[in-house]
């Protein structure tokens, strides 16, 4: 019902910046939350950042101050800037997006993750 694609990514060494961006499409009607999430090998899923519909947003405590999440409602994109990484932002970052179907049912769905690694 709803079709996440993830973009960005990659390989970048310390203190440097990357971009990843996520486009929800399907049978929507609203979105509500979308946000970013990433798992290290070896350690669990954690928050990174998320987004309300009105722009209100959070971030885990480790990237204040270096990424800033956004979105385009008209496209229903979020995005995540990250800048001054660090080792250890290195993870698969996942996209996840909740909200409400055209049929009136809730949804929230996970992307697939995109690696980002960041050399010493």
């Amino acid at each position: 019902q709803v079709q996440l694609v993830e973009s960005g990514g990659g390989l970048v060494q310390a203190g440097g910046s990357l971009s990843v961006s996520c486009a929800a499409s399907g049978k929507i009607f609203s979105i509500n939350t979308m946000g970013w999430y990433r798992q290290a090998p070896g350690k669990t899923r954690e928050l990174v950042a998320r987004i309300t519909s009105g722009g209100i947003t959070n971030y885990a405590d480790s990237v204040k101050g270096r990424f800033t999440i956004s979105r385009d409602n008209a496209k229903n994109t979020v995005y995540l800037q990250m800048n001054s990484l660090k080792p250890e932002d290195t993870a698969v970052y996942y996209c996840v997006v909740d909200g409400r179907l055209v049929t009136g049912q809730s949804f929230s769905s996970s992307a697939q993750g995109t690696q980002v690694t960041v050399s010493s």
